[in-house]
């Protein structure tokens, strides 16, 4: 790990110049500090506006695929508006080593931000359920990325990433615990909330969005996320989305080409979803910047421990289609 971060450290100045060099050319010279207008996510100006990019895998095992040519493929042939960090609460990260984790998402908001990207910094919670078994450590963890990073005009923060097994009213009661650790920081940045059934809009656990609109997150400038897997996401799953999207601010902040396992490239039905995405402007960002033999990983296998990250031939199928769909 010293040797990735000292990578960071080294070029810090050339992102900086290089973002600061693509001026109002890149998407936050573009559109400024983003913010919740109705169900839209829109400009300082008030138009709504769809990002779209890639999330990080997590950053415990691939941060050697976040390095500075890697950052600048995503920024300049990608043409990538958002990045979504994925800090694991555990399986080896967050909780593993608080300060490590920390720096290095930081270092990460930073590296984009030089490039003119918005941010998704993402608490990776999965196992187990309830978020609130990790409240303390993501209290302690939005406390300091905010601390660090409230004077940014591109940075959101999603508090959570999968619960499950867990009903909507106890997602609420955590987001209206981290929220406010947040807002006592950064006033007005965006926040993402989950959603029951894997960020599913409850869809996973046979239930729907009717329990978020009957009974919203008491704060302002929120918005909620929709994670979906292609081929195990069929039509319920694409009209909860367009149906929601009417009611709700929606942000798709993980979805995939294959299943959730990793295989099983489902393009037509991705297409499906992108356009709907497209259609309503919402934001999404795809899974993952990694490159390990699972066909959702963007990158051929062993392609980050080298040099070159733009173009197509370093891709593979799903992450040459993703691209296509970000620069689209």
């Amino acid at each position: 790990m010293a040797t990735v971060l000292g990578l960071f450290a080294v070029n810090t100045a050339r992102g900086e110049a290089i973002g600061a060099a693509a001026g109002a050319r890149t998407p936050v010279g573009t559109y400024g500090k983003v913010r919740v207008c109705g169900t839209q996510l829109c400009s300082a100006a008030g138009k709504p506006v769809q990002l779209r990019g890639m999330s990080t895998h997590g950053t415990q095992w691939y941060p050697h695929c976040l390095v500075n040519r890697a950052m600048d493929a995503f920024a300049y042939d990608w043409k990538a508006s958002v990045l979504r960090i994925s800090t694991y609460a555990r399986e080896g990260g967050y909780e593993k080593n608080p300060k490590k984790f920390t720096d290095l998402a930081s270092q990460l908001v930073d590296r984009a931000s030089a490039r003119g990207m918005y941010v998704i910094v993402d608490w990776h919670t999965l196992n187990p359920g309830d978020p609130n078994a990790d409240i303390a450590n993501a209290k302690a963890f939005f406390k300091e990325i905010a601390k660090r990073h409230k004077r940014k005009s591109n940075v959101l923060y999603e508090i959570a990433n999968e619960p499950n097994h867990v009903n909507w009213s106890t997602i609420k009661s955590y987001a209206e615990k981290v929220i406010p650790v947040i807002r006592a920081l950064d006033r007005d940045s965006v926040i993402l909330v989950p959603t029951p059934g894997w960020s599913t809009l409850g869809l996973a656990d046979g239930s729907n969005e009717q329990a978020i609109v009957d009974d919203p997150v008491r704060a302002t400038n929120i918005m909620y996320t929709f994670h979906f897997y292609a081929p195990k996401a069929g039509e319920p799953f694409l009209k909860a989305l367009d149906r929601a999207s009417s009611r709700l601010p929606v942000f798709v902040t993980e979805w995939g080409t294959t299943s959730w396992t990793g295989y099983g490239n489902d393009f037509p039905m991705s297409q499906r979803y992108t356009d709907l995405m497209k259609k309503k402007k919402i934001g999404w960002t795809n899974w993952s910047i990694s490159d390990n033999a699972r066909e959702f990983s963007v990158f051929n296998k062993g392609v980050c421990s080298g040099r070159t990250f733009a173009g197509t031939r370093v891709l593979k199928p799903a992450g040459a289609w993703v691209r296509n769909q970000i620069r689209g």
